[in-house]
């Protein structure tokens, strides 16, 4: 038997397929900056010019980046009177952990999204969004791999002032050794051994017998014994990262298989067991992960931490008249190459301060770089 339609009957199937109700995808923001994206969204605002503005600011700072060197300090204004972003990139390797600080030094309610970008790509202009920091402008990171980061800031709009940052890189462990430094170490990753036939795959900390050996994070003990060149040694699984630690040519062990430690704890004391019995007593450390990882970084800080800074509250965001002509560079070295040459008699604002230099905007936003006491030809 055959069903006919007709043309009515045709008609009204039509229109009860089309009006039939469908209920949008929830939106599930990955962060804030996205979440007030969505807002704005919503409320209509990415179609208007301050919001088409705000996203373009937000997109600026994978073009325009400030490359530091860390660590880093620089007070810096984000204008409220249009949308504005900065972009910081800086380059970590692993074992170490980012630490952002971030104060707001006027008195407002701005509020401001602080994101956290890996550089994938430079030449396709790849960036995979790592983190992002609450409302209390801090963010710690630890990468799993080396590699060059970038940090956005963003206030929201028609919102802005005037700010002070650190960036930091530190060790994610600590020294292993009690009472010693980098300056202990005398062999590192990759140093040949048995007349080149193979490579040192950790670092050699010299001190005296019996010198404690500490725990250097959070850990569970994995195996405690005497094995070959190594005489006796512990294993600590380091469950937060995924890697294996590596104490070797100890003297006394202190610590049980399963055993959780803290950091801190004394595993074992400093000996020359092994294949060290004919040289001085050393820890002998090492990182494995899918293979031997070089552990300098782990343990041994590139530099001393900054002092606390003072923000400059005297320069920053102020827009000021030059008085004679002064050479803008591209980045903040000395051996960088010229931007340009400020003329005498324009405007341009200052937009950031560190201990050395200055950033220095035009009226079209372009910015460079000048020494701090080439201020003095502003006024």
């Amino acid at each position: 038997m055959r069903f006919k339609f007709t043309t009515t009957a045709l008609a009204i199937i039509v229109l009860i397929s089309c009006t039939e109700e469908k209920v949008p995808e929830r939106f599930y923001p990955r962060n804030d900056h996205e979440a007030y994206w969505h807002s704005l969204k919503q409320a209509n605002l990415l179609n208007t010019a301050l919001g088409k503005d705000w996203l373009d600011a937000a997109d600026k700072p994978f073009d325009q980046q400030v490359k530091v060197k860390l660590p880093y300090q620089e007070s810096f204004v984000l204008s409220e009177l249009q949308p504005d972003a900065i972009g910081y990139r800086f380059d970590v390797k692993r074992g170490q952990r980012i630490l952002i600080d971030i104060d707001l030094i006027t008195q407002d309610t701005t509020r401001v999204f602080v994101d956290l970008f890996r550089v994938e790509n430079d030449s396709l202009k790849e960036f995979i969004q790592v983190a992002s920091a609450d409302s209390t402008l801090q963010l710690g990171f630890e990468p799993r791999r080396d590699a060059a980061y970038l940090l956005r800031l963003q206030p929201e709009l028609l919102r802005g002032g005037q700010f002070s940052i650190t960036i930091e890189k530190v060790p994610t462990l600590a020294f292993p050794v009690a009472g010693k430094d980098k300056r202990a170490i005398h062999s590192v990753f990759g140093d040949p051994r048995d007349g080149g036939r193979r490579e040192h795959h950790g670092v050699d900390i010299f001190a005296r017998r019996h010198t404690p050996i500490l725990a250097p994070t959070k850990a569970e003990v994995r195996f405690v014994g005497v094995r070959g060149l190594g005489g006796k040694v512990v294993w600590l699984y380091d469950r937060k990262r995924g890697t294996n630690l590596y104490f070797a040519h100890l003297q006394e062990q202190f610590v049980k298989r399963y055993q959780t430690v803290n950091p801190g704890d004394t595993i074992g004391t400093v000996g020359n067991t092994g294949n060290a019995r004919y040289t001085p007593p050393h820890l002998h450390f090492g990182i494995y992960q899918n293979g031997p990882i070089d552990p300098y970084a782990f343990i041994v800080p590139d530099y001393d931490r900054p002092p606390p800074f003072i923000p400059d509250t005297l320069w920053v965001g102020k827009t000021l008249r030059l008085a004679q002509n002064t050479i803008r560079k591209t980045q903040m070295d000395k051996n960088a190459a010229n931007l340009d040459t400020l003329k005498t008699g324009l405007l341009y604002t200052i937009q950031a301060v560190n201990h050395r230099y200055a950033r220095i905007s035009d009226e079209v936003g372009n910015f460079g770089f000048v020494e701090k006491n080439e201020l003095a030809n502003f006024e």
